[in-house]
């Protein structure tokens, strides 16, 4: 049994590589997975080199602390430090929409969010919202949103873009 180990070191490296991978699965912090690759490079060394125990030691911890070095913190970076995933409710929390339905304190108004319509309530208990304003979904309170004005009604805005009608009294412009 020694005898077909020291021959067939390389299968040994891979049994270790194959370990340390599954063993990943179960903690996914990307360790014991740079360990793994060193595992392969010394059962690479292995099999050009059987008799150099060593070397294939040497080579794999090498490998496995360079990738524990350089490659690991990329790859937790990118995976921590990605865009957060929003379930729920709380994937509208900051997102705006327009009311549809007159908001008052006491509730009963609604707003279009992504297609969707859902009820909606101020942020405070003195606010009454036009429709067609722009809000923002402050929070989330149980099936309704709370909301803010972010913007003057459609209607008024429309209102203010008009084009300022001439005065008589100025010269004409040509």
């Amino acid at each position: 049994m020694m005898d077909w180990l020291r021959e067939n070191m390389w299968a040994g490296w891979l049994i270790v590589a194959a370990a340390l991978g599954l063993a990943e699965l179960a903690s996914l912090d990307f360790t014991l997975l740079m360990l793994a690759a060193g595992a392969l490079t010394a059962a690479g060394v292995a099999a050009f080199f059987p008799g150099l125990l060593w070397l294939q030691i040497v080579v794999g911890l090498v490998t496995a602390a360079a990738m524990l070095a350089a490659i690991r913190p990329m790859i937790v970076r990118k995976i921590h430090h990605g865009q957060e995933l929003k379930t729920g409710s709380a994937h509208v929390i900051g997102r705006s929409g327009t009311v549809v339905k007159e908001i008052h304190p006491d509730g009963g108004g609604s707003i279009r969010l992504g297609g969707e319509l859902w009820t909606a309530r101020p942020y405070d208990d003195v606010s009454t919202i036009a429709p067609g304003t722009r809000v923002e979904v402050m929070s989330i309170d149980g099936a309704t949103a709370v909301v803010y004005p972010v913007a003057e009604p459609l209607d008024r805005q429309l209102e203010s873009t008009d084009p300022p009608q001439p005065n008589p009294t100025d010269p004409p412009q040509g």
